[in-house]
This record gives C-alpha cells, structure tokens and sequence, in this order.
C-alpha cells in the first residue's frame, strides 16, 4: 500500500550514543520531536562496487563493498524555540552519534505506524534566508552512521 508523507514525524534522542542500539533500547530511549519539517529527504542502504577484471576471460566481475546508508538533508522552517530545533543545533557542535526515529503516517485503522531508527551524526546545522517572500530555514544534514532499524505498520 503506498502512502503520503505528510504526516511523518521525526525525533532526536539527545543522550550521545556509543554504540548501535537493539530495537528494544531504540524504544526505551527518551525522543524529543523535531518541529517544522518540510523534507526529510533520502536514507537508506546503499552498496558500494567493488569491481575485478581477471585477464583470462577479459571480464569485468562486480561484487558489493561496504554499505553506506547515505546522508539525509532535512530542511525545517526555523523555529528557535522547538526543543527538537535545539537539540539539532547543539548536536551538529559535537563529534558524536544520535540517535533518531522516524514514524510514517501510515497505521492501519486502529494500528500502529511504521518506523524507522538509526544513528547519526548531525553535521551542520544552517540557515537559508532566500526572498523577501519565503521563511528562514533550518538545514540539517544527518550522515547515517548505522543501519536502519525497520518496524512495519501493524494490525491493531
């Protein structure tokens, strides 16, 4: 079943993190709801190549590298008093991991929604005043530092 993205919410826990959590620490973990987002935008596993050429069969072999969930650039109408806003700011002024947790708006009828949770590390955190006629933004790049913890929609 697709889905629209309105609605989808985005949280911070802001203990620094040192390792990747269970799904069961991901939940118990206190979430502070980051406000005024406009794009989430883009995360999720991608491989890289690792290619070789044997001389004898001239052939070129691809096989998968490391996994790189990618860099996610959310971009937010700024609001300097959204605890979530805050916490972003603070977080990109340190050389730690955060963890995050995304919920779509897609439960069933009296379900549940699905969610996502990873760890990264915020590495900036800026402002963008376009035209006279636009608000100020807040632009937060998120580098995705684990993989990405998947809890599908349910049933009630």
């Amino acid at each position: 079943m697709i889905f629209a993205s309105n609605g989808a919410e985005i949280s911070i826990c802001t203990t620094a993190q040192s390792s990747e959590p269970t799904l069961t620490e991901y939940q118990a973990l206190t979430w502070v709801g980051i406000n005024e987002v406009e794009t989430l935008g883009t995360f999720g596993d991608t491989s890289e190549e690792i290619d070789f050429t044997a001389m004898t069969d001239a052939r070129k072999r691809r096989i998968k590298g490391v996994r790189d969930a990618g860099t996610l650039d959310m971009a937010m109408g700024a609001d300097y008093s959204d605890a979530g806003q805050i916490a972003l700011i603070a977080a990109e002024k340190t050389i730690f991991d955060y963890a995050f947790k995304v919920v779509f708006n897609d439960a069933p009828q009296g379900g549940t929604p699905s969610e996502r949770y990873f760890i990264a590390t915020v590495a900036s955190a800026s402002e963008s005043v376009e035209t006279a006629n636009s608000v100020v933004m807040l632009n937060c790049s998120l580098w995705v530092n684990s993989a990405i913890t998947r809890v599908e929609a349910a049933d009630p």
